[in-house]
């Protein structure tokens, strides 16, 4: 019904880091607008405007025939580890105004507490009271750096305060799109691109008007030419008739060839 690419988000000005986990998100946020817009439910369902990490599930409008729009999460065969990207785009879709049934076990910041372990005066391990209950944590503040890239600022930043040399080859990409932008961090960035994205989520063509293949020779024998002046062939198919006669010729000219 609807599908979003990464490499969509240039066009919000999101030029580098297309696979980290902040760019899942913007994805995820950009498929649900979109669809949310195609099928009319983008004013209803406008979803999570303001990004706090916290756990967010889409209740029905009031006042309105038309429930929230139902989707799964299939991961097919990525692994489900925590923090894991999938959970990112799931995680937009379902900020961005679709219902997507789900929990913050997978989520960056929820973690499991091990319980400290309890010995007697001899050293021996004992068996604590809740022992067979699982103490676990989720700090939103965490979720929310990674849907706003501020790890990967963080990163950036420890860089740049090294080497030039190792900083240019990991973040030369992101220097430009920064400037392009006209961002002053990464976490910036994605909040323009989430605002963008929310005002305008239509797929759009490309437009350019430039040829990608320019034919060298006609068909049946079609060769093309690319815009790098790599060459290929594409034999098309002939007619009948044209086989034929092309077979004539060549008997025509063999029969002549022995008469002499």
């Amino acid at each position: 019904m609807a599908q979003a690419d990464s490499t969509e988000l240039k066009k919000f000005g999101i030029t580098a880091g297309l696979t980290n986990y902040a760019s899942a998100y913007a994805t995820g946020l950009l498929v649900a607008r979109r669809l949310l817009t195609l099928k009319g439910m983008a004013d209803m369902y406008k979803g999570q405007t303001a990004i706090d990490g916290k756990l967010f599930t889409v209740a029905p409008a009031k006042d309105e025939d038309r429930r929230p729009f139902k989707a799964h999460l299939d991961v097919g065969l990525v692994r489900t580890t925590t923090g894991n990207r999938v959970f990112g785009a799931m995680k937009g879709a379902c900020d961005g105004g679709l219902y997507i049934p789900h929990n913050e076990k997978r989520f960056p910041g929820y973690k499991i507490i091990k319980a400290e372990v309890v010995v007697n005066k001899r050293g021996k391990k004992m068996e604590a009271a809740d022992a067979g209950e699982k103490k676990t944590e989720y700090k939103p503040e965490v979720h929310k750096d990674h849907i706003l890239g501020a790890h990967v600022q963080k990163y950036y930043d420890t860089l740049k305060k090294g080497d030039a040399n190792v900083f240019k080859k990991h973040f030369s990409q992101w220097e430009k799109c920064l400037t392009a932008s006209k961002a002053k961090n990464i976490m910036e960035l994605y909040t323009k691109a989430h605002a963008s994205i929310r005002a305008n989520p239509a797929f759009s063509k490309k437009t350019d008007g430039k040829p990608v293949r320019k034919v060298v020779t006609k068909a049946p024998g079609l060769v093309q030419q690319d815009s790098k002046g790599r060459k290929w062939l594409r034999q098309k198919k002939e007619a009948q008739s044209i086989k034929k006669e092309r077979i004539a010729k060549v008997i025509a000219g063999v029969r002549a060839a022995l008469k002499k």
